[in-house]
């Protein structure tokens, strides 16, 4: 039996950064404005380690989020590092994980960040297209992205890249263009995220003069599409699309334009689902009359899409007077088994 994931998130304020990404605003995101004190942390993963409970059969780690965590004041750095990393000695931890910025990463910062039991870090990409991390202020170009993510695989650690798409100056192609690169960069995860416009940034005032059009739903889903298969098909994990859900990122709110939902991932998953059986039906070149789906139960959501809108659509395109779900715990995650008419059988994993 595989072990139950739990993540212990500390969220680092935006002192570690000194750019001002058109993109963001970490107080709004993270809904701090406030230093984060050593106290804070140690505090914070004892709540949550009271929360989580023994350690048994879990796989728990501390992951520092929200800001750029190399370029923060080093002393601060140490002092949250000790922290974690005594946990980790203590075995009660099996990762600690940050996020930086690319060009926040060297050698000698490795080689620190090795000394206190790091063991996974994320560097914020973005893009791989020049002309979308200049229009984007993002003060590095993708060649530190390259020699970041080598250097990190090189000492030892895991590797995660982010991305964005519909940021100003990107497109369709460019995004596939990005995935592609990232993917020649051999990471061990990645997240995907479609730009939304916080209140307070430059990207919202671009929006207001007309100068900025944010990616609507459709459009996002579209490029997600894409990209998850892109990832799929290399074997590469994606542990987010979208970002998720809190108090403060609802639409109204921080965001005030772009394609938020709160289960954006599942939009994406249950479109390649909708594309993946439209072939197979397609294909079969007799009137359908009935379709049986074999389904583990962990998929019936994605197969049937929001809201039923993946069997509304194949019900009007092929006229099927009956589609029923046949839930089955033998069938792998993904996997589907469709019965046509009550004769034909084909197996086809969506993922």
């Amino acid at each position: 039996m595989s072990k139950k994931n739990y993540i212990i998130p500390i969220f680092v304020p935006h002192s570690g950064c000194p750019f001002d990404c058109i993109f963001c605003n970490q107080k709004k995101i993270t809904g701090l404005d406030t230093s984060l004190t050593a106290k804070q942390v140690e505090d914070q993963i004892k709540d949550y380690g009271e929360s989580i409970g023994e350690k048994k059969d879990r796989h728990i780690e501390i992951a520092f989020f929200g800001g750029s965590f190399t370029g923060i004041d080093r002393e601060k750095q140490i002092e949250f590092l000790e922290i974690a990393s005594s946990w980790y000695k203590n075995g009660y931890v099996d990762d600690i994980r940050l996020s930086t910025r690319p060009d926040y990463i060297n050698t000698e910062i490795l080689t620190y960040l090795k000394k206190y039991n790091v063991t996974i870090i994320e560097l914020g990409v973005q893009s791989l297209d020049e002309e979308v991390l200049e229009k984007s202020f993002r003060g590095h170009s993708s060649k530190s992205v390259l020699e970041a993510s080598k250097l990190i695989k090189e000492m030892g650690f895991k590797l995660g890249l982010q991305m964005m798409l519909g940021l100003p100056g990107d497109s369709f192609d460019k995004s596939i263009d990005t995935a592609k690169k990232i993917i020649s960069y051999n990471p061990d995860f990645v997240r995907i995220y479609p730009t939304l416009v916080i209140g307070g940034t430059k990207l919202e005032e671009l929006l207001l003069k007309g100068e900025y059009a944010p990616l609507d739903i459709d459009g996002a889903v579209l490029i997600c599409k894409e990209l998850y298969k892109l990832f799929s098909k290399n074997s590469i994990p994606i542990i987010r699309i979208g970002l998720q859900p809190t108090e403060n990122i609802m639409e109204g709110k921080a965001v005030v334009a772009g394609p938020f939902h709160p289960a954006f991932r599942q939009l994406v998953v249950s479109e390649i689902y909708k594309e993946s059986i439209d072939d197979i039906l397609s294909s079969y070149g007799e009137k359908i009359d009935k379709v049986i789906f074999h389904v583990n139960p962990k998929s019936v959501s994605n197969l049937v899409g929001m809201k039923k809108n993946n069997f509304d659509y194949f019900r009007k395109k092929y006229s099927i007077h009956k589609m029923v779900i046949v839930k089955d715990f033998s069938l792998k995650k993904n996997q589907v088994r469709l019965q046509l008419n009550d004769k034909i059988v084909i197996d086809k994993m969506m993922l």
